[in-house]
């Protein structure tokens, strides 16, 4: 098993793609930069999973932390509000 490529507090890019097919980051993520707020371990790949495959082999999640107000320019909170969403190493780029 490969050691996580991010680290906590790494900035990260959520990949603006649209593959076909069943995928498990959500639309109004993508492209979005974040934080990493922790690995989360390794698990077996979900979107393998979903066709019957095994999933290997096991790939990072992450916790990464993003401003409400990068998803939602008319956010009405605070600057400083966050929405933690688990991402898939194969989702994320550097920045």
């Amino acid at each position: 098993m490969d050691r996580p490529r991010y680290s906590q507090g790494d900035q990260v890019r959520v990949r603006d793609a649209y593959p076909i097919g069943h995928c498990r980051t959500p639309f109004y993520i993508r492209g979005l930069t974040g934080k990493v707020e922790r690995c989360c371990g390794h698990f077996a790949n979900p979107e393998e999973l979903a066709y019957r495959r095994d999933g290997k082999p096991e790939i990072p999640l992450y916790r990464v932390r993003l401003l409400m107000s990068s998803m939602w320019p008319d956010y009405a909170g605070t600057g400083q509000d966050t929405l933690e969403v688990e991402v898939f190493e194969h989702w994320l780029e550097d920045l």
